[in-house]
């Protein structure tokens, strides 16, 4: 694995430098039992309550980039502390980044109250993506109904062959899939605009669309 080691202490103080240290090289030592490959150590003087530091910033990037794949840190107050600590945790989450820390010697316990928030944030953003979804395929709907005709967006017909495809509007999925719908919603809207298509049709096309 590649991981990044991240460091905070609160303040600006020079007496607080020396903490600094002190946490990379606890987790350098943590790293090296795992067997785990450092990438980037990120060091910061922030307070755990402020969540836009450029520290964290960078730590997302990395990962959303794929340049590592889990997350030393000392505790989980140097991550953050309240509201802000919970966020990073969710986000993390989703990334699907495992995160060790010096005071278990090990992967992350969660507590149990902050297990219970994650969940309860993850319901609700999972019911808030489902009311988003639903309101673009009613808005779609209703345009349809109105007269708007996406077909007139199809594009790479001539790529078709073979036996006859079916036609929809390619250039809609990419941009339902653009918010983050799934092929299965995105499969349903388009049936409700009268385009009679199954989910591995509108993944497969998706696929070939990105590939030409």
């Amino acid at each position: 694995m590649k991981a990044i080691i991240y460091c905070r202490v609160s303040t600006d103080k020079r007496t607080q430098e020396t903490s600094l240290k002190r946490q990379k090289e606890e987790l350098l030592r943590l790293a090296e039992r795992y067997h785990v490959t450092v990438v980037e150590s990120i060091e910061e003087q922030e307070s755990g309550y402020e969540i836009d530091r450029d520290g964290i910033f960078r730590m997302l990037e990395l990962f959303s980039d794929k340049k590592a794949d889990c997350l030393f840190i000392q505790d989980e107050t140097r991550l953050g502390r309240g509201n802000t600590k919970i966020a990073l945790f969710h986000q993390l989450h989703k990334m699907n980044i495992p995160i060790y820390t010096a005071i278990h010697d090990g992967k992350l316990e969660l507590s149990e109250s902050d297990s219970m928030v994650l969940q309860i944030v993850g319901v609700v953003e999972e019911y808030q993506r489902k009311i988003h979804n639903a309101k673009i395929r009613r808005g779609m709907k209703r345009a349809v109904e109105k007269g708007f005709n996406p077909s007139k967006n199809l594009s790479n017909q001539h790529l078709a062959s073979g036996r006859e495809r079916k036609a929809f509007p390619i250039e809609e999925v990419v941009r339902l899939r653009q918010k983050e719908m799934t092929f299965e919603e995105i499969a349903q809207t388009l049936n409700g605009m009268g385009y009679h298509v199954s989910k591995a049709t509108v993944h497969r096309r998706y696929k070939e669309f990105h590939n030409t």
